[in-house]
């Protein structure tokens, strides 16, 4: 079903994931962020869908939502501004320990510590608005783009422009 049965809500736990790291203090923005994660989620859908026996073509799919997901996030923080020291993210973890940041900081740098404290919510809130007013339009943009696609489809299909049965 077109991203459904779970998958648009799995692709969203997929994009956060990465940040499951922030557990284990010292190794946040490594091997989670790297493209062997990517690799490895993209391969778990993958057995995942052919296990449930979805079509090849339907697996592909699912690999490459999934995978996108968690690309997503690694490409975000790379946008991000990163105060911490090292700075950016270990994409070739754990080939190389370069930190990669692209230091145009489009989107505010997120607080960590003290994770309860007031200040600490304040600028977490901040960087959470200014997310949603910088991929917000996107986002509407890109859905308008799927509805008139799929309006599109349909008009053709109501013509009678697909092979018969």
């Amino acid at each position: 079903e077109r991203a459904g049965n779970g998958l648009t809500l799995t692709c969203a736990v997929l994009a956060a994931t990465p940040d499951l790291d922030l557990f284990f203090g010292r190794f946040h923005r490594t091997m989670t962020h790297s493209f062997i994660s990517v690799a490895l989620a993209a391969l778990v859908a993958g057995l995942v869908a052919a296990r449930v026996r979805l079509p090849r073509w339907a697996i592909t799919r699912v690999v490459i939502m999934c995978a996108g997901a968690w690309a997503t996030h690694l490409l975000l923080d790379w946008l991000a501004a990163d105060q911490s020291i090292p700075r950016g993210i270990q994409l070739l973890w754990p080939f190389d320990g370069t930190w990669f940041i692209s230091g145009w900081d489009i989107f505010l740098g997120s607080e960590r510590r003290p994770l309860l404290s007031a200040a600490t919510m304040r600028k977490n809130i901040e960087t959470i608005a200014q997310d949603i007013a910088i991929l917000g339009p996107l986002v509407v943009v890109l859905w308008l783009v799927r509805v008139k696609a799929l309006a599109g489809l349909s008009s053709q299909l109501a013509r009678g422009d697909h092979p018969s049965k």
